[in-house]
């Protein structure tokens, strides 16, 4: 048998690999997506940043920003829903307990739950006609996130690094943050890079004790046995070295390829992220705006508005310093802990609401200020709604007289920031229980969060299993025209 060269077969990979980006030049923009040197442009986006505040659990669209007459109205009475899909029975009809008031020169309504965001009225689009595909919130969490029921696919933050990609080599393009009562039912997958490289998934940051992992060397050890700066860098670049070597050999692998060029970027995150996360030279001012001082409610399941408005604070810290998605969970665990409100959907909203209307407020107000408003999208809202009834008896429910189920037929997000145009979309029936006017699906809410950020739905590709993958799938999807500023 003859023996080939190493160095032959090197070169004739070395040519295939020349030959196949002659062939799909695409593939290099793929490799290189992340770099600014290779990003797409934007063409005539406003938004460069996104931060996207997740109310993990399904926030109560009639107890917020949808208000419904007809439901206070009709409280007591009895109609016919479906409780999960083909599954109907007669529950009685919850009208809200919250007060409503029209608020700035938009007269868009809030209920006296957000206080301090109703003063912000005016700066919101609240989009009232969303719907979702799942009733369950593992698939409607990722949905939400990824455009998909099933997992393996990659997270909105991970298509707008492949589109538009990081400004800055030192921090990670996209970030994520927990609750610290616990993260989203369905896991990493919400932010995964899915079939793209592993350098476009989000990392995530820890919400109690150090933000990442592994950033000190032995912080506990001795003077003697404690790494310095030179150390550290020389064991990088030899392991560096190795894995480059070994990549030699197998080129198209994304995780080798994402992990080689990890191990510079958590050099350089020793230095850049204690910087993005050191609060401590923020203004007295600033920690008032963020409630980082606030106390916490007597509620034992109450963390009080400190830990997220913490997390809001980093977000604008991170987003100042070029990190391109930026995507805050509140609410982990389940039930009462999260924005599900099966058990009661007051005490939900005073658990809940304190810990976030004050942070939220101020981090539009600290945006606006600091004149990044106009470059940074903001984003709010969960993964589908809740029931204009009240919690029943049922197969698929435990019994609460003031509890409200899931309900992705019809739910409440806003956007603000960036490209933005303020006012009301869309209307839900009478009863705020179904999408009926402008009634969009999720799909749609990201072709709009897409084309705020400069970006094509229909163009933003990536070739998979033989196939044109998109974020918003395979069905027809349209902007939403009138978000657009």
């Amino acid at each position: 048998m003859i023996e080939i060269p190493r160095d032959s077969i090197q070169a004739r990979r070395a040519f295939l690999a020349r030959l196949g980006a002659g062939v799909a030049g695409a593939g290099l923009l793929h490799a290189l997506g992340s770099s600014r040197a290779f990003a797409l442009p934007a063409r005539g986006a406003k938004a460069k940043h996104c931060i996207f505040l997740f109310m993990n659990g399904g926030p109560s669209q009639m107890d917020l920003f949808d208000y419904k007459p007809e439901l206070q109205r009709r409280h007591g009475q009895t109609m016919r829903v479906e409780q999960r899909r083909g599954v109907f029975a007669e529950a009685m009809i919850l009208g809200s307990q919250r007060k409503f008031a029209r608020h700035g020169e938009l007269g868009q309504w809030c209920s006296d739950a957000l206080p301090r965001i109703a003063t912000h009225m005016d700066e919101l689009c609240v989009i009232k006609s969303l719907y979702a595909d799942s009733f369950a919130h593992g698939t409607a969490l990722l949905q939400m996130n990824s455009g998909q029921v099933v997992p393996g696919h990659p997270a909105l933050g991970a298509w707008l690094l492949h589109g538009i990609g990081s400004t800055n080599d030192d921090l990670p393009g996209f970030v994520v943050m927990h609750d610290p009562r616990g993260g989203p039912i369905s896991g990493p997958a919400n932010w995964s890079a899915g079939y793209m490289p592993a350098k476009y998934q989000g990392t995530l940051l820890r919400a109690s004790g150090e933000p990442m992992l592994d950033l000190s060397s032995a912080p506990n050890g001795s003077a003697r046995t404690r790494m310095t700066r030179a150390m550290e860098r020389e064991q990088i670049e030899l392991v560096r070295a190795l894995d480059r070597r070994h990549l030699t050999e197998r080129p198209n692998d994304s995780d080798l390829e994402a992990r080689e060029a990890s191990y510079g970027l958590a050099f350089r995150l020793g230095d850049s992220a204690r910087e993005a996360l050191d609060l401590s030279k923020e203004s007295a001012r600033t920690r008032e705006l963020y409630a980082l001082d606030a106390q916490k409610s007597e509620h034992p399941l109450s963390l009080g508005p400190a830990p997220f408005g913490r997390q809001c604070l980093v977000a604008r810290r991170l987003i100042e310093r070029g990190v391109r998605f930026v995507q805050i969970y509140h609410g982990g665990g389940h039930m009462q802990q999260t924005w599900d409100a099966h058990l009661g959907v007051e005490e939900n909203l005073a658990l809940h609401a304190p810990e976030i209307d004050q942070p939220i407020a101020g981090l539009l107000t600290d945006l606006k200020e600091r004149g990044l408003l106009d470059e940074t999208l903001v984003v709010w809202g969960g993964e589908f709604g809740r029931m204009a009834v009240a919690q029943g008896a049922s197969k698929f429910q435990t019994a609460c007289v003031d509890g409200r189920d899931h309900n992705p037929k019809a739910f409440t997000m806003w956007l603000a920031g960036a490209g933005v145009k303020p006012g009301p979309v869309g209307e839900t029936d009478e009863l705020g229980s179904e999408a009926v006017v402008e009634r969009r699906p999720v799909r749609d809410l990201h072709a709009t969060i897409l084309k705020l950020m400069g970006l094509d739905h229909e163009t933003l590709t990536w070739r998979f299993a033989g196939l044109d993958r998109k974020l918003v799938g395979v069905m027809e999807t349209h902007v939403i025209e009138h978000v657009l500023a």
